[in-house]
């Protein structure tokens, strides 16, 4: 059994049923403190249940001797290892404590004494994985936040309920007006009644909310105290589970959308115009209401490098392929590619790209409708819709290869309606065509017949830029040759000067340790030595 597998996180789905039947069926059961009736008048049912329990738990343990462990990134799948590793670890002791068969005590104390099969608790660690697992797996984790705390919330309750009835049974029913009424009342002898009277008075206690009978009797104090010393910590929990709800959706919410509080502040300090204020406003209502997401990379930064090309090449890969430009480019260029590919949201009316301005983006229409219009921006000439593209020729900067219109726009491009747009910038292209020297080759050359189909092509300013550019590639080889034999030339002077400076050195100290033995003497001093001789 692969432990990441779908197969073992519905095992473990089905092992939230028998922990949690334990724990809110064994307390109401128990004779003589809870609602023993319950124990009584369901006896072949508890008995099928309880037993049934105990073959899950034993499946469980098959399921453990046949489950995988990763040692070392690699799943160990041999049944030897598994078992080997699985009795050596304290889970297994847990197991076996939690079947130890202690019902043989039903012989001894009684069939209707269910508080010898409490060991059974001790499987809970099994209750925690699954909802751990199913909480990763859900595509709604806030809500199943929430309803596991609800059901924690309910279970602790439950037993406080059951609690409550076993003191008051103590006390005695109705022995004042804080435990639970005389059963000689026909309206407090059924056993609905008595269960959701306890849980409803357990309620009003760990609520603090009040309106609960003054208790009478010690034990009824000491009852009220550890029942309110732990409803501060439940409403504590509660109030923190619930904040990190809220805090995680709005975490989400920030990752997903961007933060519109920020912008409606710089709007208003510099006293933006309502209008444009209204088409700000619109333009974010629409990103919130149909969950529009405009900064995908930041969403996926921390994924690997590899995993987060795969995900976006899943998504976004048939887009970029309906571009001409791109078709039968190799896989890696267009992963690379496809990672720089930004979304972005235009409002009906914005203009896209006007006549005359510099191209530095492509774009493709991933959904909506642009229209291409005269400088009016009311004549229409055209219609572009879903998988429609423009601006690829821009991008590869054709200018330089005799391009006609100077990488300007030739038309107006504006959006219709909302318009969701993939946008891949000049400055993306060339640091990914920088790894790919041969791509950029074949690029060009589509765009070059593109231009050419287009009539946009200046073949003889083409021609003399190709002139020129192989002039100045042979210009360049031959600096790298000169470069090439200076560098050698300085290599060998380097060399000699060194040798040069270590032989100097040498002779320096050869004249140092003459000068220490034979030392210097005053010419002064020796002419009157040779007077007074």
């Amino acid at each position: 059994v692969d432990p990441a597998g779908e197969w073992y996180r519905r095992w473990l789905t089905v092992m939230i049923i028998p922990v949690l039947y334990n724990w809110i069926i064994l307390i109401c059961r128990l004779h003589r403190s809870c609602f023993s009736d319950l124990q009584r008048n369901y006896l072949a049912l508890w008995l099928t249940l309880d037993y049934l329990c105990d073959l899950l738990y034993l499946l469980d343990m098959a399921v453990r001797l046949s489950t995988g462990f990763l040692e070392q990134g690699i799943l160990i799948t041999d049944r030897k290892q598994i078992c080997k590793r699985y009795l050596r670890t304290s889970q297994f002791v847990h197991d076996i404590l939690s079947l130890f068969p202690t019902d043989l005590l039903y012989l001894k104390v009684g069939i209707h004494t269910p508080v010898v099969r409490v060991n059974r608790f001790i499987r809970t660690p099994r209750l925690f994985e699954a909802f751990d697992r199913l909480e990763t797996r859900t595509p709604y984790p806030n809500v199943f936040r929430v309803c596991k705390l609800m059901l924690y919330i309910f279970v602790f309750t439950h037993w406080n309920t059951c609690v409550y009835f076993a003191l008051s049974e103590y006390i005695g029913f109705g022995a004042d007006g804080w435990v639970y009424p005389n059963m000689s009342d026909p309206a407090f002898s059924t056993l609905t009644r008595q269960y959701l009277y306890s849980f409803y008075f357990s309620t009003l206690i760990l609520t603090t909310v009040g309106d609960t009978p003054e208790p009478h009797r010690e034990e009824e104090y000491l009852f009220m105290m550890m029942d309110f010393l732990v409803a501060v910590l439940v409403f504590a929990t509660v109030v923190g589970s619930i904040g990190s709800i809220i805090s995680n959706l709005n975490k989400a919410d920030a990752a997903f959308f961007p933060n519109y509080e920020r912008v409606k502040s710089y709007l208003k300090v510099h006293r933006v115009n309502r209008d444009l204020q209204r088409r700000v406003n619109n333009w974010y209502q629409h990103l919130q209401i149909n969950q529009k997401m405009t900064n995908e990379n930041e969403i996926l930064k921390t994924l690997p490098d590899r995993l987060r090309a795969e995900v976006a090449v899943s998504v976004h890969l048939q887009t970029l392929m309906k571009v001409q430009i791109f078709q039968n480019c190799e896989m890696s260029l267009l992963e690379e590619l496809v990672l720089k590919l930004r979304p972005q949201v235009f409002s009906p009316g914005s203009y896209i790209c006007k006549k005359g301005d510099i191209g530095r983006e492509m774009y493709i229409i991933k959904e909506g409708k642009l229209a291409v219009v005269a400088d009016d921006g009311v004549t229409e000439f055209a219609v572009l819709g879903e998988g429609n593209y423009f601006g690829e020729i821009s991008i590869l900067n054709i200018k330089e290869i005799g391009n006609k219109s100077g990488n300007r726009r030739t038309a107006n491009i504006k959006s219709i309606g909302y318009s969701d747009l993939f946008c891949l910038s000049k400055e993306d292209l060339k640091e990914v065509l920088s790894e790919f020297p041969g791509a950029k080759t074949i690029l060009e050359e589509k765009g070059k017949a593109i231009l050419l189909k287009m009539k946009m092509l200046d073949e003889a300013a083409a021609l003399e830029v190709g002139n020129q550019e192989a002039g100045l590639e042979a210009k360049v080889q031959r600096i790298e040759k000169s470069l090439g034999s200076l560098y050698t030339s300085l290599a060998r002077l380097v060399g000699e000067l060194q040798s040069s400076t270590l032989k100097l050195r040498y002779r320096i100290k050869l004249l140092e340790e003459e000068t220490r033995v034979w030392p210097i003497s005053d010419p002064d001093s020796e002419r009157e030595e040779r007077g007074r001789q």
